[in-house]
């Protein structure tokens, strides 16, 4: 009855609705199915998915990020984890397969500890634990990078680069980044940071990955004579 102040909910045909332990074993299986989609890219011997949307459009990759961005999902937790993917490749651009990974196998022992009776608030409150203890020990093990320590920095970009492109090229790319990052670097407030908007990529066919080079100012496509 209008007005007595219950909520009204007008859902799609063929919507349904499930709570309690059917609802949690649920979600902890969309989630696996989503890390297992792009668990086998992981690493340097990750395998290419082969991607075919609804027009026939074909895209080979391996890179997490992008397989999960043409994921075409509806169930909320495959969507919460690609909303996790997004997150860290917005944050770090790199990682986001792991993410997804480590997010799927914490709800998969999350299952396991709720069949023991052990309630999901208690299990919460443990890897909110865990979490703190990983960043404490992360900071104990971590070592700052200056920017004038481009050998360093090499490392961490051929890094993020592994198993995205051939070895044969990693080294130059690397380089090129470097170079391009160390040029648009900024201190502020003591720390240094990077605008990544200042640095356009600019694609055009043809030539070789070797042809890449940094070109300092802009770049204007200029077609015909």
């Amino acid at each position: 009855m209008l007005g007595s102040g219950y909520p009204v909910l007008v859902l799609k045909e063929g919507t349904t609705r499930e709570s309690g332990r059917s609802a949690q074993e649920k979600n902890i299986m969309v989630a696996q199915a989503i890390a297992e989609a792009v668990r086998t890219t992981l690493g340097p011997k990750g395998a290419d998915k082969m991607l075919v949307d609804s027009l026939g459009d074909v895209v080979i990759t391996n890179d997490g990020a992008t397989i999960l961005k043409e994921l075409d999902v509806e169930h909320p937790t495959a969507k919460m984890l690609i909303e996790v993917a997004k997150a860290q490749d917005e944050e770090c651009k790199d990682g986001t397969v792991t993410s997804v990974v480590l997010a799927a196998e914490l709800l998969k022992r999350a299952g396991e500890l709720m069949n023991q009776k052990i309630h999901p608030t208690v299990i919460v409150d443990g890897y909110r634990m865990a979490a703190e203890k990983a960043v404490e020990v992360l900071k104990n093990i971590a070592r700052e990078v200056k920017p004038e320590d481009a050998e360093a920095l090499k490392k961490v970009a051929t890094t993020a680069m592994t198993g995205k492109i051939s070895d044969s090229f990693k080294d130059y790319l690397a380089e090129l980044a470097v170079n391009a990052v160390r040029r648009v670097a900024e201190e502020k407030d003591g720390r240094i940071r990077v605008d990544i908007d200042n640095i356009k990529v600019e694609k055009k066919h043809g030539g070789s990955i070797k042809d890449s080079r940094i070109v300092e100012g802009v770049i204007l496509d200029k077609e015909g004579h």
